[in-house]
């Protein structure tokens, strides 16, 4: 199983920008909990917002009204839609998902992807 993720990169205050990630693997998998962390530089990763299988939202304070995740379960990806992004939203990205294979549940990280907010 593996998850990956896309997007990132530079963009000015005030601006936009979306990521997504993808799982993907060999068998059959169903994805619970998927969710949006991130971390930056000499600060502890953080919850940015997550979703679950049926689609209930949860964020964190810091994003609410700004950032929107959301899921599309046929093509096991996830998204993150960025807006009114401010320096502080700079961080390295990661998704996170509770995947069920060959009957067991484990907790995957996908590589990360950065995001810096700077003009």
């Amino acid at each position: 199983v593996q998850l990956q993720a896309f997007g990132g990169g530079l963009v000015q205050p005030g601006g936009s920008l979306g990521l997504s990630c993808a799982a993907s693997a060999s068998g059959f998998i169903s994805i619970n909990r998927m969710g949006w962390y991130r971390q930056a530089p000499g600060k502890q990763r953080e919850l940015v917002a997550n979703i679950s299988s049926g689609g209930v939202t949860n964020y964190a304070d810091s994003v609410k009204g700004r950032f929107t995740i959301s899921r599309d379960n046929a093509k096991k990806t996830m998204y993150l839609q960025m807006n009114s992004l401010k320096p502080e939203d700079t961080a390295v990205y990661y998704c996170n998902a509770d995947i069920r294979a060959m009957g067991y549940e484990y907790n995957y990280w996908g590589q990360g992807t950065l995001v810096t907010v700077s003009s």
